[in-house]
């Protein structure tokens, strides 16, 4: 009975115990909150008065939050963009108006070349006169005018003034001038070439070119008047209707052929000392050979001549000789045209050539089949420009 007593009173004290810790304790006037929530805003004061000492301001907040704060994010939060500076705003062209470009100085003495008569290659006779020119245009920013000459810089003079003038009047930039020379041939054989330029009034010498300081030329070739053509025959352009031929070419070949024979038998069964072209057209009726021989300068006086007709023994010989040329690169005119078949006569050929003369001048020596047969075997003896 005491044992049973002693556990009720047990039992009755800790009821009264547990009980106890529930009853609300005493705080400020007006409040009736649970314990753990006074304590969480207890934390939070706290935390705030740790910030403001250490100099942190935090964010101002409408109300105390007083339900428990949630666990930080371990992730860390995206970085705040920072603006770049803006880009400056071009201003804006006013209507009408027009932005000045960037412009490079022009050279105030500068020329380009537009042109030449007696292209290089030329060929003269010893000593023969002739007059060059050539086109000039004024690229610079400068005026020439009858102070701004041409000299000869190096080279062979070929008997031309050491400095001339440019123009008697004005050449204004973008404008082109022709100058011309009087010069001659040297008295002997070869190639031969002079260097010019150009001087201001200052005494600048100028030339051509990016950097004006490339010469302008004139360049010839001198050769004896007598053996101008036969020996110089294969710096012609030989061709047939089969293209273009070598030279000398090969007896016999069908596409027609050039070449020269020292002592030749005529058709009057005569030997000449002087040497002979062998000019065979292509086989075929109208078959034809033509040599294109370098320009000449024709002087006054200038003929030219030569003999034609069949070698000896060619029966089916029966051609027509030409004699064309190309003025100053224009187009291929004739000079005169001589049928030949062998009958035991030739043609003694003396043509004027006055209406040519200071013109830069290809010859064409050029001899057309009149029959369809093989064998035709013309020829031109000895022909020259004298």
């Amino acid at each position: 009975m005491r044992k049973r007593l002693a556990t009720a009173c047990l039992v009755l004290l800790v009821s009264i115990l547990a009980g106890a810790c529930n009853l609300p304790r005493p705080g400020a006037a007006g409040t009736n909150r649970p314990l753990e929530k006074n304590t969480a805003a207890a934390l939070t004061v706290e935390a705030l008065g740790t910030e403001l000492a250490g100099g942190t301001v935090p964010a101002p907040v409408s109300a105390i939050t007083t339900s428990p704060q949630a666990a930080p994010s371990e992730t860390p939060a995206a970085p705040t963009a920072t603006a770049s500076p803006a880009s400056p705003t071009p201003a804006a062209s006013t209507p009408g108006s027009t932005p000045a470009p960037s412009q490079t100085a022009v050279p105030c003495d500068q020329a380009k070349f537009d042109g030449e008569t007696i292209p290089d290659g030329t060929v003269m006779t010893p000593g023969q006169s002739f007059t060059k020119t050539w086109t000039l245009k004024n690229i610079g920013s400068c005026t020439w005018n009858s102070s701004y000459s041409i000299v000869f810089i190096s080279g062979d003079a070929l008997g031309g003034p050491a400095s001339a003038p440019v123009t008697t009047g004005t050449v204004a930039p973008g404008q082109s001038v022709q100058i011309s020379l009087a010069l001659r041939a040297p008295a002997t054989e070869g190639t031969f070439r002079g260097n010019f330029k150009l001087r201001n009034p200052s005494g600048a010498i100028f030339g051509l070119g990016p950097a004006a300081d490339q010469n302008f030329w004139v360049e010839i070739k001198v050769t004896a008047p007598a053996t101008a053509m036969i020996d110089s025959y294969c710096l012609a352009d030989w061709t047939s209707d089969a293209g273009t031929l070598p030279c000398p070419g090969k007896a016999g070949d069908t596409a027609g052929f050039i070449l020269r024979v020292d002592a030749p038998k005529l058709e009057d069964g005569s030997i000449d000392n002087e040497p002979a072209l062998w000019t065979n057209p292509q086989v075929g009726l109208n078959g034809q050979i033509s040599g294109r021989f370098p320009a000449v300068v024709v002087a006054s006086g200038n003929h030219f001549r030569a003999v034609i007709g069949c070698f000896y023994g060619a029966a089916n010989c029966n051609v027509k000789f030409a004699l064309k040329f190309i003025s100053d690169h224009g187009s291929i005119q004739t000079l005169g045209e001589w049928n030949e078949k062998l009958d035991g006569s030739m043609n003694h050929l003396d043509i004027d050539l006055s209406s040519l003369a200071g013109h830069s001048v290809e010859f064409i020596l050029s001899v057309t089949a009149n029959t369809a047969s093989n064998g035709q075997q013309a020829f031109w003896l000895h022909p020259r420009i004298e």
